[in-house]
Protein backbone atom coordinates (compact mmCIF):
# COMPACT_ATOMS: atom_id res chain seq x y z
CA UNK A 1 0.00 0.00 0.00
CA UNK A 2 1.29 3.45 -0.98
CA UNK A 3 -0.15 5.69 1.72
CA UNK A 4 0.15 8.89 -0.30
CA UNK A 5 -0.90 7.57 -3.71
CA UNK A 6 -3.93 9.32 -5.17
CA UNK A 7 -6.24 8.39 -8.02
CA UNK A 8 -6.84 10.76 -10.91
CA UNK A 9 -10.21 11.87 -12.30
CA UNK A 10 -9.40 10.34 -15.67
CA UNK A 11 -8.54 6.91 -14.26
CA UNK A 12 -11.78 6.78 -12.25
CA UNK A 13 -13.89 7.79 -15.24
CA UNK A 14 -12.14 5.22 -17.42
CA UNK A 15 -12.77 2.37 -14.98
CA UNK A 16 -16.36 3.45 -14.36
CA UNK A 17 -17.15 3.54 -18.05
CA UNK A 18 -15.94 -0.02 -18.64
CA UNK A 19 -17.01 -1.66 -15.36
CA UNK A 20 -19.32 -4.28 -16.94
CA UNK A 21 -22.18 -3.53 -14.52
CA UNK A 22 -25.61 -3.51 -16.16
CA UNK A 23 -26.79 0.07 -16.79
CA UNK A 24 -30.57 -0.13 -16.34
CA UNK A 25 -31.47 2.41 -13.62
CA UNK A 26 -33.53 5.52 -14.43
CA UNK A 27 -34.24 8.61 -12.32
CA UNK A 28 -37.58 7.12 -11.22
CA UNK A 29 -35.88 3.88 -10.22
CA UNK A 30 -33.39 5.87 -8.13
CA UNK A 31 -36.14 7.79 -6.34
CA UNK A 32 -37.74 4.46 -5.38
CA UNK A 33 -34.36 3.06 -4.33
CA UNK A 34 -33.75 6.22 -2.30
CA UNK A 35 -37.11 5.88 -0.54
CA UNK A 36 -36.25 2.23 0.01
CA UNK A 37 -33.03 3.17 1.77
CA UNK A 38 -34.34 6.19 3.69
CA UNK A 39 -37.91 5.48 4.85
CA UNK A 40 -37.74 2.58 7.25
CA UNK A 41 -36.55 2.10 10.82
CA UNK A 42 -36.38 5.85 11.45
CA UNK A 43 -40.02 6.76 10.88
CA UNK A 44 -41.41 3.58 12.45
CA UNK A 45 -39.10 3.36 15.48
CA UNK A 46 -37.53 6.77 16.20
CA UNK A 47 -40.52 9.10 15.81
CA UNK A 48 -42.24 8.16 19.06
CA UNK A 49 -39.03 8.06 21.12
CA UNK A 50 -37.86 11.51 19.98
CA UNK A 51 -41.32 13.01 20.53
CA UNK A 52 -41.51 11.59 24.05
CA UNK A 53 -37.98 12.45 25.18
CA UNK A 54 -37.01 15.61 23.29
CA UNK A 55 -39.46 17.43 21.06
CA UNK A 56 -43.09 16.69 21.88
CA UNK A 57 -45.38 17.79 19.03
CA UNK A 58 -42.49 19.96 17.79
CA UNK A 59 -41.05 16.76 16.32
CA UNK A 60 -42.44 18.21 13.09
CA UNK A 61 -39.81 20.95 13.41
CA UNK A 62 -37.13 18.39 14.33
CA UNK A 63 -37.82 16.44 11.15
CA UNK A 64 -37.93 19.61 9.04
CA UNK A 65 -34.58 20.81 10.42
CA UNK A 66 -32.93 17.42 9.95
CA UNK A 67 -34.24 17.21 6.39
CA UNK A 68 -33.04 20.76 5.65
CA UNK A 69 -29.51 19.90 6.85
CA UNK A 70 -29.51 16.66 4.85
CA UNK A 71 -30.38 18.58 1.67
CA UNK A 72 -27.03 20.37 1.90
CA UNK A 73 -25.25 17.03 2.38
CA UNK A 74 -27.20 15.69 -0.60
CA UNK A 75 -26.12 18.65 -2.73
CA UNK A 76 -22.50 17.78 -1.93
CA UNK A 77 -23.16 14.18 -2.98
CA UNK A 78 -24.79 15.25 -6.24
CA UNK A 79 -21.88 17.58 -7.04
CA UNK A 80 -19.38 14.75 -6.51
CA UNK A 81 -21.49 12.22 -8.41
CA UNK A 82 -21.75 14.63 -11.35
CA UNK A 83 -17.96 14.91 -11.48
CA UNK A 84 -17.28 11.25 -10.69
CA UNK A 85 -20.05 8.79 -11.62
CA UNK A 86 -18.47 5.84 -9.79
CA UNK A 87 -19.89 3.06 -7.64
CA UNK A 88 -17.07 3.67 -5.15
CA UNK A 89 -19.02 6.54 -3.56
CA UNK A 90 -17.15 8.22 -0.67
CA UNK A 91 -14.35 5.62 -0.84
CA UNK A 92 -13.35 6.84 -4.33
CA UNK A 93 -13.87 10.51 -3.44
CA UNK A 94 -11.47 10.04 -0.50
CA UNK A 95 -8.96 8.21 -2.72
CA UNK A 96 -8.78 11.19 -5.07
CA UNK A 97 -8.78 13.89 -2.40
CA UNK A 98 -6.62 12.40 0.34
CA UNK A 99 -4.89 9.27 -0.91
CA UNK A 100 -4.87 5.52 -0.42
CA UNK A 101 -4.59 5.28 3.37
CA UNK A 102 -7.62 7.54 3.98
CA UNK A 103 -9.59 5.67 1.29
CA UNK A 104 -8.75 2.37 3.02
CA UNK A 105 -9.93 3.73 6.39
CA UNK A 106 -13.12 5.09 4.81
CA UNK A 107 -13.79 1.60 3.42
CA UNK A 108 -13.68 0.26 6.98
CA UNK A 109 -16.06 2.96 8.17
CA UNK A 110 -18.47 2.11 5.32
CA UNK A 111 -18.47 -1.51 6.50
CA UNK A 112 -19.33 -0.38 10.03
CA UNK A 113 -22.04 2.04 8.92
CA UNK A 114 -23.82 0.18 6.12
CA UNK A 115 -23.01 -3.42 7.01
CA UNK A 116 -23.62 -3.24 10.75
CA UNK A 117 -26.71 -1.13 10.11
CA UNK A 118 -28.17 -3.85 7.86
CA UNK A 119 -27.63 -6.41 10.62
CA UNK A 120 -29.14 -4.09 13.23
CA UNK A 121 -32.23 -3.42 11.11
CA UNK A 122 -32.55 -7.19 10.58
CA UNK A 123 -32.78 -7.57 14.36
CA UNK A 124 -35.49 -4.90 14.57
CA UNK A 125 -37.25 -6.55 11.59
CA UNK A 126 -37.25 -9.85 13.48
CA UNK A 127 -38.85 -8.20 16.54
CA UNK A 128 -41.68 -6.77 14.41
CA UNK A 129 -42.24 -10.11 12.66
CA UNK A 130 -42.36 -11.94 15.99
CA UNK A 131 -44.89 -9.39 17.28
CA UNK A 132 -47.13 -9.98 14.25
CA UNK A 133 -46.79 -13.77 14.55
CA UNK A 134 -47.64 -13.67 18.27
CA UNK A 135 -50.77 -11.61 17.56
CA UNK A 136 -51.74 -14.33 15.07
CA UNK A 137 -51.05 -17.06 17.65
CA UNK A 138 -48.10 -18.63 15.80
CA UNK A 139 -45.08 -16.98 17.39
CA UNK A 140 -41.64 -18.61 17.14
CA UNK A 141 -39.98 -20.10 20.26
CA UNK A 142 -38.05 -17.49 22.23
CA UNK A 143 -34.73 -19.28 21.74
CA UNK A 144 -35.06 -18.76 17.96
CA UNK A 145 -35.62 -15.00 18.16
CA UNK A 146 -32.97 -14.12 20.75
CA UNK A 147 -29.19 -14.00 20.48
CA UNK A 148 -27.04 -16.10 22.86
CA UNK A 149 -26.32 -13.08 25.10
CA UNK A 150 -30.08 -12.54 25.42
CA UNK A 151 -30.69 -16.13 26.52
CA UNK A 152 -31.51 -17.67 23.14
CA UNK A 153 -29.70 -19.78 20.54
CA UNK A 154 -29.89 -17.46 17.53
CA UNK A 155 -32.12 -14.83 15.96
CA UNK A 156 -33.39 -16.97 13.10
CA UNK A 157 -35.70 -14.37 11.43
CA UNK A 158 -32.83 -11.84 11.33
CA UNK A 159 -30.57 -14.43 9.70
CA UNK A 160 -33.20 -15.44 7.16
CA UNK A 161 -34.16 -11.93 6.01
CA UNK A 162 -30.54 -11.04 5.21
CA UNK A 163 -30.11 -14.29 3.26
CA UNK A 164 -33.35 -13.76 1.31
CA UNK A 165 -32.45 -10.15 0.47
CA UNK A 166 -28.98 -11.33 -0.60
CA UNK A 167 -30.50 -13.97 -2.86
CA UNK A 168 -32.56 -11.31 -4.63
CA UNK A 169 -29.56 -8.96 -5.00
CA UNK A 170 -27.54 -11.88 -6.40
CA UNK A 171 -29.86 -11.90 -9.41
CA UNK A 172 -28.83 -8.38 -10.33
CA UNK A 173 -30.25 -4.87 -10.18
CA UNK A 174 -33.19 -5.49 -12.52
CA UNK A 175 -34.84 -8.12 -10.30
CA UNK A 176 -33.97 -6.49 -6.98
CA UNK A 177 -35.35 -3.10 -8.05
CA UNK A 178 -38.69 -4.80 -8.82
CA UNK A 179 -38.87 -6.19 -5.28
CA UNK A 180 -37.80 -2.82 -3.88
CA UNK A 181 -40.59 -1.11 -5.84
CA UNK A 182 -43.23 -3.48 -4.44
CA UNK A 183 -41.97 -3.07 -0.86
CA UNK A 184 -41.70 0.73 -1.17
CA UNK A 185 -45.31 0.88 -2.38
CA UNK A 186 -46.43 -1.28 0.58
CA UNK A 187 -44.66 0.81 3.20
CA UNK A 188 -45.74 4.14 1.67
CA UNK A 189 -49.35 2.93 1.56
CA UNK A 190 -49.01 1.93 5.23
CA UNK A 191 -47.73 5.40 6.12
CA UNK A 192 -50.47 7.15 4.15
CA UNK A 193 -53.02 4.82 5.77
CA UNK A 194 -51.72 5.87 9.18
CA UNK A 195 -52.09 9.56 8.31
CA UNK A 196 -55.56 8.92 6.80
CA UNK A 197 -56.78 7.09 9.93
CA UNK A 198 -55.18 9.58 12.30
CA UNK A 199 -56.41 12.82 10.67
CA UNK A 200 -60.12 12.54 11.74
CA UNK A 201 -59.03 11.71 15.32
CA UNK A 202 -56.64 14.66 15.64
CA UNK A 203 -57.00 16.22 19.09
CA UNK A 204 -55.79 19.87 19.28
CA UNK A 205 -55.39 19.40 23.03
CA UNK A 206 -52.37 17.18 22.39
CA UNK A 207 -50.66 20.17 20.76
CA UNK A 208 -51.39 22.72 23.51
CA UNK A 209 -47.84 22.32 24.84
CA UNK A 210 -46.22 22.28 21.40
CA UNK A 211 -42.58 22.57 22.50
CA UNK A 212 -42.49 21.13 26.05
CA UNK A 213 -38.72 20.76 26.38
CA UNK A 214 -37.62 23.94 24.62
CA UNK A 215 -35.97 24.62 21.28
CA UNK A 216 -32.60 23.21 22.37
CA UNK A 217 -34.16 19.78 22.76
CA UNK A 218 -35.89 20.16 19.40
CA UNK A 219 -32.41 20.50 17.92
CA UNK A 220 -31.20 17.49 19.92
CA UNK A 221 -34.11 15.56 18.47
CA UNK A 222 -33.02 16.64 14.99
CA UNK A 223 -29.53 15.27 15.61
CA UNK A 224 -31.04 11.86 16.40
CA UNK A 225 -33.50 11.96 13.50
CA UNK A 226 -30.62 12.72 11.12
CA UNK A 227 -30.02 8.96 11.05
CA UNK A 228 -33.53 8.49 9.65
CA UNK A 229 -32.32 10.23 6.46
CA UNK A 230 -28.89 8.69 5.91
CA UNK A 231 -29.95 6.11 3.31
CA UNK A 232 -29.83 8.66 0.48
CA UNK A 233 -26.01 8.48 0.42
CA UNK A 234 -26.17 4.85 -0.66
CA UNK A 235 -27.56 5.96 -4.03
CA UNK A 236 -24.11 7.25 -5.00
CA UNK A 237 -22.94 3.62 -5.16
CA UNK A 238 -25.41 3.01 -8.02
CA UNK A 239 -23.63 5.44 -10.35
CA UNK A 240 -22.15 2.80 -12.68
CA UNK A 241 -25.58 1.18 -13.14
CA UNK A 242 -27.41 4.35 -14.21
CA UNK A 243 -28.39 5.11 -17.77
CA UNK A 244 -27.55 8.80 -17.28
CA UNK A 245 -25.79 9.12 -13.90
CA UNK A 246 -25.21 12.88 -13.94
CA UNK A 247 -28.90 13.62 -14.44
CA UNK A 248 -30.56 10.60 -12.84
CA UNK A 249 -28.60 10.56 -9.58
CA UNK A 250 -29.23 14.25 -8.94
CA UNK A 251 -32.98 13.71 -9.37
CA UNK A 252 -32.89 10.46 -7.37
CA UNK A 253 -30.96 11.80 -4.37
CA UNK A 254 -32.71 15.18 -4.03
CA UNK A 255 -36.14 13.82 -4.99
CA UNK A 256 -36.16 10.93 -2.54
CA UNK A 257 -34.86 13.16 0.26
CA UNK A 258 -37.54 15.82 -0.27
CA UNK A 259 -40.32 13.20 -0.41
CA UNK A 260 -39.00 11.52 2.75
CA UNK A 261 -38.92 14.86 4.60
CA UNK A 262 -42.55 15.61 3.70
CA UNK A 263 -43.61 12.10 4.78
CA UNK A 264 -41.71 12.34 8.09
CA UNK A 265 -43.22 15.73 8.98
CA UNK A 266 -46.71 14.41 8.18
CA UNK A 267 -46.22 11.29 10.32
CA UNK A 268 -44.84 13.34 13.24
CA UNK A 269 -47.83 15.70 13.11
CA UNK A 270 -50.39 12.89 12.91
CA UNK A 271 -48.76 10.80 15.64
CA UNK A 272 -48.56 13.57 18.24
CA UNK A 273 -52.06 14.72 17.28
CA UNK A 274 -53.79 11.46 18.23
CA UNK A 275 -51.71 10.43 21.25
CA UNK A 276 -50.09 12.34 24.13
CA UNK A 277 -46.38 12.69 23.36
CA UNK A 278 -45.53 11.38 26.83
CA UNK A 279 -46.98 7.96 25.91
CA UNK A 280 -44.99 7.47 22.69
CA UNK A 281 -41.67 6.16 24.02
CA UNK A 282 -42.14 2.76 22.36
CA UNK A 283 -40.47 1.18 19.28
CA UNK A 284 -43.88 0.65 17.65
CA UNK A 285 -45.36 4.09 18.35
CA UNK A 286 -47.42 4.28 15.14
CA UNK A 287 -49.11 0.93 15.76
CA UNK A 288 -49.63 1.84 19.44
CA UNK A 289 -51.29 5.16 18.54
CA UNK A 290 -53.71 3.46 16.15
CA UNK A 291 -54.66 0.92 18.82
CA UNK A 292 -55.27 3.87 21.14
CA UNK A 293 -57.93 5.26 18.80
CA UNK A 294 -59.48 1.81 18.34
CA UNK A 295 -58.04 0.88 14.94
CA UNK A 296 -56.57 -2.58 15.54
CA UNK A 297 -56.73 -3.47 11.83
CA UNK A 298 -54.90 -0.26 10.95
CA UNK A 299 -52.31 -1.08 13.60
CA UNK A 300 -51.64 -4.48 12.00
CA UNK A 301 -51.38 -2.93 8.53
CA UNK A 302 -48.90 -0.32 9.76
CA UNK A 303 -46.81 -3.08 11.36
CA UNK A 304 -46.80 -4.82 7.97
CA UNK A 305 -45.62 -1.58 6.39
CA UNK A 306 -42.85 -1.34 8.99
CA UNK A 307 -41.66 -4.83 8.07
CA UNK A 308 -41.65 -3.89 4.37
CA UNK A 309 -39.83 -0.66 5.14
CA UNK A 310 -37.09 -2.37 7.12
CA UNK A 311 -36.67 -4.95 4.35
CA UNK A 312 -35.90 -2.23 1.81
CA UNK A 313 -33.35 -0.63 4.18
CA UNK A 314 -31.57 -3.98 4.56
CA UNK A 315 -31.63 -4.38 0.78
CA UNK A 316 -30.22 -0.94 0.01
CA UNK A 317 -27.48 -1.14 2.65
CA UNK A 318 -26.37 -4.57 1.42
CA UNK A 319 -26.54 -3.36 -2.19
CA UNK A 320 -24.41 -0.29 -1.47
CA UNK A 321 -21.89 -2.27 0.55
CA UNK A 322 -21.37 -4.88 -2.19
CA UNK A 323 -20.89 -2.21 -4.88
CA UNK A 324 -18.43 -0.13 -2.89
CA UNK A 325 -16.31 -3.13 -1.93
CA UNK A 326 -16.45 -4.32 -5.55
CA UNK A 327 -14.68 -1.05 -6.45
CA UNK A 328 -12.19 -1.41 -3.57
CA UNK A 329 -11.29 -4.90 -4.83
CA UNK A 330 -11.08 -3.60 -8.41
CA UNK A 331 -8.52 -1.08 -7.17
CA UNK A 332 -6.42 -3.90 -5.70
CA UNK A 333 -6.92 -3.02 -2.01
CA UNK A 334 -8.82 -6.28 -1.45
CA UNK A 335 -8.57 -9.70 -3.14
CA UNK A 336 -9.45 -9.43 -6.84
CA UNK A 337 -11.98 -12.26 -6.44
CA UNK A 338 -14.33 -9.77 -4.74
CA UNK A 339 -14.47 -7.83 -8.02
CA UNK A 340 -15.81 -10.77 -10.07
CA UNK A 341 -19.09 -10.18 -11.90
CA UNK A 342 -21.65 -12.90 -12.52
CA UNK A 343 -21.64 -13.98 -16.18
CA UNK A 344 -25.46 -13.87 -16.37
CA UNK A 345 -26.73 -11.40 -13.76
CA UNK A 346 -23.80 -8.93 -13.97
CA UNK A 347 -23.74 -8.53 -10.18
CA UNK A 348 -20.57 -8.58 -8.01
CA UNK A 349 -21.65 -11.95 -6.69
CA UNK A 350 -18.49 -12.91 -4.76
CA UNK A 351 -18.51 -9.68 -2.74
CA UNK A 352 -22.25 -10.04 -2.25
CA UNK A 353 -22.05 -13.63 -0.97
CA UNK A 354 -19.24 -12.72 1.43
CA UNK A 355 -21.11 -9.79 2.97
CA UNK A 356 -24.48 -11.56 3.10
CA UNK A 357 -22.90 -14.36 5.16
CA UNK A 358 -21.15 -11.84 7.43
CA UNK A 359 -24.25 -9.67 7.97
CA UNK A 360 -26.55 -12.65 8.48
CA UNK A 361 -24.27 -14.10 11.16
CA UNK A 362 -24.01 -10.73 12.94
CA UNK A 363 -27.79 -10.33 12.88
CA UNK A 364 -28.28 -13.85 14.24
CA UNK A 365 -25.76 -13.77 17.09
CA UNK A 366 -25.20 -10.12 18.14
CA UNK A 367 -27.92 -8.06 19.93
CA UNK A 368 -29.37 -5.47 17.57
CA UNK A 369 -29.04 -2.64 20.13
CA UNK A 370 -25.27 -3.12 20.18
CA UNK A 371 -25.22 -3.28 16.37
CA UNK A 372 -27.24 -0.06 16.18
CA UNK A 373 -24.73 1.72 18.43
CA UNK A 374 -21.82 0.55 16.27
CA UNK A 375 -23.63 1.65 13.10
CA UNK A 376 -24.32 5.11 14.58
CA UNK A 377 -20.61 5.40 15.42
CA UNK A 378 -19.72 4.61 11.81
CA UNK A 379 -22.25 7.14 10.48
CA UNK A 380 -20.88 9.87 12.75
CA UNK A 381 -17.30 9.16 11.63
Amino acid sequence: MNFFKKKSFDSVKSLSGSSGLDKNLTAFDLILLGLGGIVGTGVFALTGMVAAQYAGPAITLSYAIAGFVCIFVALAYTELVTMLPTSGSIYTYSYIAFGEVIAWLVGGVILIELGISASAVAGSWAAYVQSVLISAGVGLPEYLVKTPSEGGVMNLPAFMVVVLVGAMLYRGTKESKMLNTVLVIIKMLAIFLFIFLAAPKFDPGNWENFMPYGFDDVLRGSSILFFAFTGFGTLASAAEECKNPKRDLTIGIIGSLLLATVVYVGVGAALTGIAPYTDLDTPEALAYALRLIGSDVGSSLVSTGAIAGMTTVIMMNTYGLSRIFYVIARDGLLPKSLAKLHHKYESPYVALIFFVILLAVLGAFVPYKLLAQLSSMGALV
